[in-house]
């Protein structure tokens, strides 16, 4: 499997969906993709299919201005979630959708996705919520009213295709106030002790093969209580030499 984990596959700021080649991002799934290319989008909610497909027009949009083309399109969500193994090795290339984190977690959990995945040979693109789904064990960040309590819970199974927590959207989130709290300082790196997570900007992304793990971009880590810049923008950082 290869594994993309972006913040956004999407110019920032654009007047509509373009995908970025930030730090080669375009370029890096376009040669990863095969040439008849069966593309599977996965939902964020089960009950908004309305949402979801909005979304997934946007994304074949941008894909196709950057010469990118599909010869097959499906949608995966709470309609025919029952599906959703038939739909994954009828598929070359998963994107799974950004989103509510909980919310995306539970219906992967509902329809077994963790399990179908296993031995799926194609390539997977995580965005936002997508991505931080595709870990091992997902940190949970807080992000709606209320779930900054105690009693919210910060970490869920993931899908198990990567060890990597991603923080997505940093430039836009990092200052946020979360039910009077500051998100990162006061919230997040309380929640990193004994942990490493990776606040990503758009525009950057971990890029995952059978042989490497790369971090290609800006990056900040937080680890035991602590916020540190990690990488800058067009660098690429071989995560077996991370500490």
């Amino acid at each position: 499997m290869t594994l993309f984990v972006t913040s956004s596959p999407f110019v920032v700021n654009a007047d509509r969906p373009l995908l970025s080649n930030a730090n080669g991002f375009a370029d890096a799934v376009r040669e990863a993709l095969p040439p008849q290319c069966r593309m599977l989008f996965v939902c964020s909610d089960p009950c908004r299919r309305d949402l979801t497909c909005r979304f997934a027009s946007d994304m074949i949009c941008a894909f196709a201005e950057a010469g990118i083309f599909f010869s097959q399109f499906h949608v995966l969500d709470g309609e025919n979630g029952d599906q959703a193994r038939a739909l994954v090795e009828d598929s070359d290339f998963i994107v799974l959708a950004g989103g509510h984190v909980p919310t995306q977690n539970a219906f992967f959990q509902a329809i077994g996705l963790r399990q179908i995945l296993e031995d799926f040979p194609g390539v997977v693109m995580g965005i936002s919520a997508g991505s931080m789904n595709c870990a091992d064990v997902v940190y949970v960040q807080p992000e709606e009213a209320g779930e900054s309590s105690p009693d919210f819970p910060r970490f869920a199974p993931g899908l198990g295709l990567t060890d990597v927590n991603i923080l997505p959207h940093y430039q836009q989130v990092r200052d946020r106030l979360l039910d009077g709290l500051r998100l990162f300082e006061d919230i997040t790196c309380a929640d990193s002790m004994g942990h490493v997570f990776f606040a990503l900007p758009d525009g950057s992304y971990f890029y995952q093969d059978p042989e490497r793990l790369l971090l290609l971009g800006e990056a900040h880590v937080i680890r035991d209580g602590r916020i540190e810049p990690l990488t800058d923008d067009g660098q690429i950082l071989d995560m077996a030499e991370f500490e």
